[in-house]
């Protein structure tokens, strides 16, 4: 047994709260270990209380250990609770003195008993944090992020769930259908499970009845000892008004009030404005012509949003305001594709009050169920890692010792993914492909021992550039996408070396996690919260090898594991050398926007696939099935509805069956039934789609 000067960490496998002595009866008790590890503790025969683990549990010096007891004193009824802290000293010198291998501690006349367990580190069980974190049992500590949803019907409740959580269009989580029983219901989506919603329908004029149900549920969550039973949000929906339209009746007015002195608690509740997109439109028709005479599109949209958020300051926020407070958290949103920075806005602003009015837990499950705001993912994994034990000592980790390297990398790689919590129902993101494709990359990127890591030339940006260039390059052409590192499901074979304490692996490690984690920042990009496929998977770890930030990640982390004096002291400064390295290139959220906007229409999702099979009807089956009565009669009806490149016109109108020539006949009384091209094409007068797409991956 090593001494108690050198011993960093302390395993053990059991504990036995025994209070026969004692006229205390005690009703529950945990075992609580740093940040990540909460047990209940089971109550055996007679006045004992004892849990073997099924993992043996490692202590650090670092960790806080303690034991929460729930009791009652003789004769009483009042239910009491404590926290009966252990002396770490006190443990390891017993674990390090082979005492039994036991620690006893007597608090009163309650005496406990911590079995130390005799296995040094093979037999321990390495389980990623997050592992014990997610799973579904009574010790979970990092609950799903748990949302209250109150608006009234067609507010757009359904559409923003689904685009903030990225749980698709098919998925149902609003319900109009009033009482206690549906406000209770815990909707849980198969595409997300990382989030619970709970669903309320809006407070009609002269009914209260929903506004005490409303209150009563948020004041019974907020009453819950169990943070994943306690209630994190509240989103409170609301459509813009239009036209001079009243914002908020009396209910919504009575639910302000009641937040803003405390009836509610310190739940935070954000006001939802819906469907900016449509106040915009209706700002951009009410332009004076004169105001946007030789203004490009692009600047006529931003001036009709310059006059929608003064709407919005009259009509909505200074009513809230009134009733509410002025620091009511508020956000503007649409869930249109040009607008999906606004829903960004809103998570962020979540993640905000989340975060200071509950835990940091919490608010990390926050970042983590959302799918619309990169910036937060790595925020969240950053957080999470200042939680986690062996990530703050990856140079030295006792958890490591005796293992395989890619034993403990596949642990890292597990607690990112789960953090960035993509949709991947394939788990391709934790095949053994994708791991030995970000194993080889640590090695496979080569760069000269001598670069200077201040001469940098890569930023987040350059990645965006080149995604830009090959997802075009790949929209004209369905080709296969050659990713630089080899995937072949064989890794480097420094993999299945045993992990050991020394520069090298703590570069690797760095390197690994840096790597990652910017490769699934590209995939955030590529995904668009769809489920992900090999194809974009493979786009989005070209897209990270050919801009070059690679090389540089690569610099930046030999310099620092040059510039250290001693390994020993090296895990303190780990986590703060990762989090500065991935800071610098991340992605800012207004530049995706600035992507989404100048990409291709459509080019990144066929991009993704490697065929795209159309199928055409034609027009006289399109005349049978979809008849069009026009006064006066027509003499030529086209119906076209795709986008074509200019030299392609005659080729397109070969396959559809359009008539050119009559088609173009001035003379004729003609009817377009289509969208405009990007090179040329007809104006939309009337939509009715002919065209069908469907996909096929090729793997």
């Amino acid at each position: 047994m090593a001494s108690n000067a050198t011993t960093v960490w302390c395993p053990i496998s059991g504990i036995t709260v025994d209070f026969s002595e004692s006229r205390t009866d005690i009703e529950f008790a945990e075992v609580l270990i740093g940040n990540d590890f909460r047990l209940p503790i089971r109550r055996r025969a007679g006045r004992s209380w004892r849990e073997t683990f099924s993992e043996t549990i490692v202590l650090s010096r670092s960790d806080a250990f303690f034991l929460r007891i729930s009791y009652k004193e003789h004769f009483k009824t009042e239910l009491k609770h404590e926290d009966i802290h252990f002396d770490l000293d006190d443990t390891f010198r017993a674990y390090s003195a082979g005492e039994g291998q036991a620690y006893i501690k007597w608090h009163g006349k309650i005496r406990i008993v911590v079995d130390l367990s005799e296995n040094t580190s093979t037999e321990i069980k390495l389980l990623p944090t997050t592992s014990r974190m997610f799973e579904r049992c009574p010790r979970l500590t990092l609950p799903r992020f748990r949302i209250l949803v109150i608006g009234k019907t067609g507010v757009g409740k359904s559409s923003l769930i689904e685009h903030v959580f990225g749980v698709g269009a098919k998925t149902t989580v609003a319900h109009d259908e009033p009482g206690e029983a549906i406000i209770d219901h815990e909707f849980i989506s198969p595409q997300n499970d990382k989030f619970i919603v709970h669903d309320s329908k809006g407070f009609e004029p002269g009914k209260e009845d929903n506004l005490n149900l409303v209150r009563d549920f948020i004041q019974r969550r907020r009453a819950m000892p169990d943070l994943k039973d306690q209630l994190h949000a509240v989103w409170l929906c609301f459509q813009i008004p239009f036209a001079g339209g009243r914002f908020l009746e009396t209910g919504t007015e009575k639910f302000l009030t009641w937040k803003r002195d405390g009836t509610l608690g310190d739940i935070p509740v954000i006001v939802v404005l819906t469907k900016y997109d449509v106040l915009v439109n209706q700002m951009e028709l009410e332009l004076d012509e004169t105001s946007i005479d030789g203004l490009s599109d692009e600047e006529i949209k931003e001036l009709a949003k310059t006059e929608a958020d003064i709407e919005i300051r009259v009509n909505c926020i200074k009513p809230l305001k009134r009733f509410a407070g002025s620091d009511i958290p508020h956000a503007i949103i649409s869930t249109k594709a040009d607008y999906k920075e606004t829903l960004a806005s809103l998570i962020q602003t979540t993640e905000k009050y989340v975060g200071q009015h509950s835990t940091p837990e919490a608010a990390v499950m926050t970042s983590i169920a959302q799918r619309v705001h990169s910036g937060l993912k790595i925020e969240a994994l950053i957080n999470f890692a200042l939680m986690i034990r062996y990530w703050k000592v990856l140079g030295s980790c006792p958890l490591f010792k005796n293992r395989k390297m890619r034993d403990c990398l596949d642990v890292l790689h597990t607690d990112i993914v789960d953090v960035w919590n993509f949709r991947d129902p394939q788990k391709y993101l934790r095949s053994p492909d994708f791991k030995a494709m970000i194993i080889n990359m640590v090695d496979g990127i080569q760069v000269e021992l001598t670069a200077d890591p201040t001469k940098t030339i890569v930023t987040g940006l350059t990645v965006l550039g080149t995604l830009t260039t090959i997802v075009s390059a790949l929209a004209a052409h369905a080709v296969p996408i050659v990713v630089p590192i080899v995937a072949s499901g064989v890794l480097a074979a420094w993999a299945q070396d045993v992990y050991q304490t020394s520069d090298v692996v703590l570069r690797r490690f760095m390197t690994y996690i840096i790597h990652l984690t910017l490769v699934l920042q590209t995939l955030f990009i590529v995904s668009e919260s769809q489920g992900l496929t090999r194809r974009a998977i493979k786009l989005a770890v070209k897209s990270y090898s050919d801009s070059g930030m690679g090389e540089e990640v690569v610099i930046r982390i030999q310099d620092h594991i040059r510039q250290l004096t001693f390994l020993d002291h090296a895990d303190r400064d780990t986590v703060n050398k990762i989090e500065e390295v991935i800071q610098f290139y991340k992605i800012d959220e207004a530049e995706m926007s600035k992507l989404r906007v100048k990409r291709p229409t459509g080019a990144l999702q066929r991009a993704k696939h490697e065929y795209i099979a159309i199928r055409f009807v034609p027009q006289a089956a399109y005349e049978r099935a979809t008849s069009l009565n026009i006064s006066p009669q027509s003499d030529v009806v086209t119906r076209v509805c795709m986008l074509f490149e200019k030299n392609d016109v005659a080729w397109w109108a070969d396959v559809v069956g359009v008539d050119p020539t009559r088609a173009g006949d001035v003379t004729l009384f003609r009817v377009y039934i289509g969208i405009r091209g990007r090179g040329g094409g007809s104006h939309l007068i009337f939509y009715r789609t002919n065209l069908f797409f469907a996909s096929h991956e090729n793997n």
